[in-house]
């Protein structure tokens, strides 16, 4: 499944066309590689998406083309979140 599809599926982010502009500013890794909005997702692999102030990484348990709302969070397990801190210039 696309990335972006999986992000909005899973609700990790709300909307695809966010999900979409994330990935082209290169703040999403899959397996520690940098992604693409187009990039495939499975089963085991681990995101890691950089939010304004946090890191959250994320492991994919299932894919599913549709979920219900109550499913999406069956979809992937938060590994870890870490608070970015801002660095002044």
């Amino acid at each position: 499944m696309r990335l972006d599809k999986f992000l909005k599926v899973s609700r990790i982010i709300k909307r695809r066309t966010l999900a979409k502009e994330v990935a082209e500013q290169g703040r999403i890794y899959i397996n520690n590689v940098q992604a693409k909005a187009s990039s495939n997702v499975k089963a085991g692999d681990e995101l890691k998406i950089h939010f304004g102030q946090k890191i959250v990484t994320a492991s994919i348990d299932n894919i599913q083309e549709n979920a219900k709302k109550e499913d999406a969070a069956m979809m992937y397990t938060i590994v870890k979140e870490e608070r970015v801190e801002q660095t002044e210039e």
